[in-house]
């Protein structure tokens, strides 16, 4: 277990590398113009102090002054090789997923194993369960055999933490990574053939946004091609 743990941790230092050796490069060259004499040696002591008394100040303001979260779009299409009206029994709700081979998944990060509904038509729920939990998805458009669109109304921890001390709920866990509103738009193609795209709408807050929104972009496409491919594969097996 501690392995596996050193693992994530390693897969979350990595992730943050990039930008990490852009800070660590910035403290760099500050430390080397302070070392060099770019202040008289009589400022020096005062440039320290203000820097030191800033930096806790900025990272309380930082917390307490938090912009609005920015949201972010992830397509995903696929071409199925059924009429849209087969297509769409899958797109309403799908069975069980064969478990996962992607590292990505067994890692730990969140992934979907089934799609339930209740109900028919805008305002039925549908449920998509991820291996952390359930999505809950009210039906927002109902247009049949086209499109399917829904809100969020409650997310799933995104990833299982690997850890030797049992079930752990750090602060990471929640509301930093949020699912808005999702979609399923189908269109019909020559020779019986199916357009399927799948879309999501989701915030995260975590900073940079332009920089952590391509991991969780790529992860959700990698989502939206397991949910999609199994699509594909049940609609064309119902036509054979």
């Amino acid at each position: 277990m501690l392995i596996l743990v050193m693992i994530e941790g390693l897969v979350c230092i990595l992730m943050a590398a990039p930008f990490a050796l852009g800070l660590a490069a910035l403290g760099g060259m500050l430390g080397y113009a302070i070392q060099a004499g770019y202040w008289l040696n009589k400022d020096t002591p005062v440039m320290l102090s203000i820097i030191l008394l800033f930096t806790p100040a900025f990272q309380g303001a930082e917390r307490c002054v938090k912009p609005p979260a920015e949201t972010f779009e992830v397509r995903t299409a696929i071409e199925v090789h059924a009429p849209p009206e087969k297509v769409w029994n899958q797109v309403v709700a799908f069975a069980e997923l064969a478990p996962p081979k992607e590292l990505l998944f067994r890692a730990g990060i969140a992934y979907p194993i089934r799609a339930e509904i209740s109900g028919h038509g805008v305002g039925a729920v549908r449920h998509c369960i991820f291996s952390t939990g359930p999505f809950t998805e009210p039906i927002e458009v109902w247009d049949e055999p086209r499109l399917l669109r829904f809100g969020v109304t409650a997310n799933p921890a995104p990833l299982n933490e690997l850890s030797p001390y049992g079930n752990i709920q750090p602060p990471h866990l929640h509301g930093y990574f949020v699912s808005k509103q999702g979609q399923f738009l189908l269109r019909a193609l020559p020779g019986g053939r199916t357009r399927l795209e799948g879309t999501t709408w989701y915030q995260h807050t975590m900073w940079p946004g332009a920089y952590w929104h391509l991991w969780s972009d790529y992860i959700i496409h990698r989502i939206h091609l397991r949910v999609l491919e199994h699509m594909r594969a049940t609609a064309e097996a119902s036509i054979d």
